[in-house]
């Protein structure tokens, strides 16, 4: 059987993360995630799926993620229920996530302030693409073209 998810999405809060009573970590995020296509008033629309990540993973997430942050899941899906207060069974579905990936490197203001490739988080990529430039990136877009000759081409 298989039983295999991947999403890339943005998060619409911050991770919570709590502890079992063994001490084991576990983070519950949302993650927002655009369909492939528009409804008739011409708007993207997007599905709300419920993330669970267990132990170092969840710990890793509840740092260096937080609400907007755009995140790549890989893992699986589990369904339940419950019955609640009134009675009434609760049916629920989220993704218990093997893997998560930091898709976007730390906001500028961050970067900026422990300095660009320093202090970069696992999974996150250190260094000056995104949305910070450092001032002497020779590749910086400036608005003007590139002068390269052939001559520097290693074709």
């Amino acid at each position: 059987m298989i039983n295999r998810v991947i999403l890339v999405g943005r998060l619409t809060r911050d991770p919570e993360l709590r502890y079992t009573q063994s001490g084991v970590a576990v983070a519950r995020f949302t993650l927002a995630v655009d369909r492939n296509f528009v409804n008739q008033q011409g708007e993207r629309e997007a599905d709300f799926i419920n993330i669970v990540t267990w132990r170092a993973l969840a710990e890793r997430c509840a740092t260096y993620l937080k609400k907007g942050s755009l995140a790549g899941v890989d893992g699986r899906l589990r369904t339940g229920k419950y019955e609640n207060q009134e009675g009434r069974t609760v049916y629920t579905t989220e993704v218990v996530a093997d893997d998560v990936r930091f898709l976007e490197p730390k906001s500028r203001s961050e970067s900026m302030a422990s300095g660009f490739g320093g202090g970069s988080a696992p999974g996150i990529g250190g260094g000056s693409y995104g949305r910070g430039k450092p001032a002497d990136d020779p590749f910086a877009d400036d608005g003007q073209p590139i002068d390269i000759s052939d001559d520097d081409l290693p074709f």
